[in-house]
């Protein structure tokens, strides 16, 4: 796929009319990729990598960073803070990358953010929506996403005005990301005035429902969120439909994003009517069409976080080069003032990292075991 995408002419010349850029490349910059490459969640690691190395054939066939060929490292966090924290050092003081595109759990994001602050590395996450990640005045941490508390008022919205729940269980898998959103999620039924019937703690690995399933049977739930990511929410709604609470609506985040919901549920017909956030499909945009058509041509649909790292990427290379500078330092500064052209569109962040404009829609799954974004209610 690689040499697919360097070969493309009609890209590079986009990429560099966005970026400015010559079309000499003379030497290598290093940025890193950090996320889940192995372990339950490594399907949204691979979604990084795909999107981060079309993005830098891209851009390197339009002339790299400031005239130098970007090299990407892989950094395998598995979703687990220690090992997160690991992987920013190494990235650091081995690698001596110039900026990172992750990672991806919240709970990895923030410890591993504070390495790289620390050493003057801009990072931008692709999926870390936790409030905390921008919120410690980090001066290189950026989003290519949105907020759990921007995700949770439309999940919390859509349950009340469209699903008409009323007797909601809130459910979440006691990480950083998963409680965060589902006590957002929470705080906007409450505001709403749907006090939840139940808020029950999962564990991550945990495979065994039986007892919250009884519980949720118990308060007569009509409507299940789950706050967390696609290893849990696939077992626990097949669980529910296996013991009778086929007509309980299941709702989920954009941690459920990706076909492996399919596979950890044991089938399309489990994850058939599931609900889910996520942002406005990045698919669909004019700006991605070129992108998007050429990932199909290679055989790979680039479904959930694929264009956010692929944007990711794109907004690094652009703040290198607005700065005419390979220093992290400069590369925020750059950025907080400037827009981004992305295939995700323009972009463009406040002072804490955050973007401007947050799109926050929902999903279904249907019987075929494939998403599709709703059309926003009125």
């Amino acid at each position: 796929m690689s040499q697919t995408f360097y070969r493309k002419g009609f890209l590079a010349l986009a990429v560099a009319s966005a970026l400015g850029v010559s079309s000499f490349v003379q030497a290598d910059v290093k940025i890193g990729v950090a996320g889940p490459m192995t372990g339950p969640s490594a399907s949204f690691g691979e979604q990084y990598m795909k999107g981060a190395q079309a993005a830098a054939d891209a851009i390197n066939a339009a002339g790299g960073i400031n005239g130098e060929k970007i090299e990407l490292v892989k950094g395998d966090d598995a979703c687990e803070p220690k090992q997160a924290v690991a992987v920013a050092n190494r990235l650091v003081d081995q690698d001596k990358v110039i900026g990172v595109v992750g990672h991806f759990c919240s709970s990895n994001t923030i410890p591993a953010s504070e390495v790289y602050d620390e050493a003057g590395i801009i990072t931008i996450t692709p999926g870390s929506t936790n409030p905390k990640v921008t919120e410690r005045g980090l001066n290189g941490m950026f989003r290519m996403c949105g907020r759990d508390d921007q995700q949770g008022i439309v999940a919390g919205d859509y349950i009340v005005d469209v699903l008409k729940g009323k007797k909601v269980a809130v459910l979440h898998d006691k990480d950083t990301y998963g409680q965060g959103l589902a006590d957002a999620t929470k705080a906007q039924l409450e505001k709403r005035g749907v006090k939840p019937v139940l808020y029950e703690g999962l564990t991550r690995g945990e495979k065994d429902f039986s007892a919250v399933v009884t519980k949720i049977r118990g308060a007569g739930a009509d409507v299940v969120y789950f706050g967390g990511l696609h290893p849990e929410a696939g077992p626990l709604v097949r669980q529910l439909r296996e013991q009778g609470l086929k007509d309980v609506v299941f709702m989920s985040d954009d941690g459920i994003v990706t076909d492996e919901l399919v596979t950890t549920a044991g089938g399309a017909q489990y994850v058939d009517g599931v609900y889910m956030t996520f942002g406005a499909d990045p698919r669909l945009l004019p700006d991605s069409k070129a992108v998007v058509d050429q990932f199909r041509k290679s055989g790979y649909e680039p479904e959930g976080y694929t264009l956010y790292a692929y944007a990711s990427l794109q907004a690094l290379a652009a703040a290198f080069n607005g700065a005419k500078s390979n220093k992290g330092e400069d590369a925020a500064k750059w950025l907080k003032a400037h827009p981004v052209k992305t295939v995700m569109g323009e972009k463009t962040w406040d002072s804490k990292g955050d973007l401007k404009v947050s799109d926050y829609v929902v999903y279904q799954w249907d019987k075929e075991g494939k998403y599709h974004q709703l059309e926003k209610q009125k």
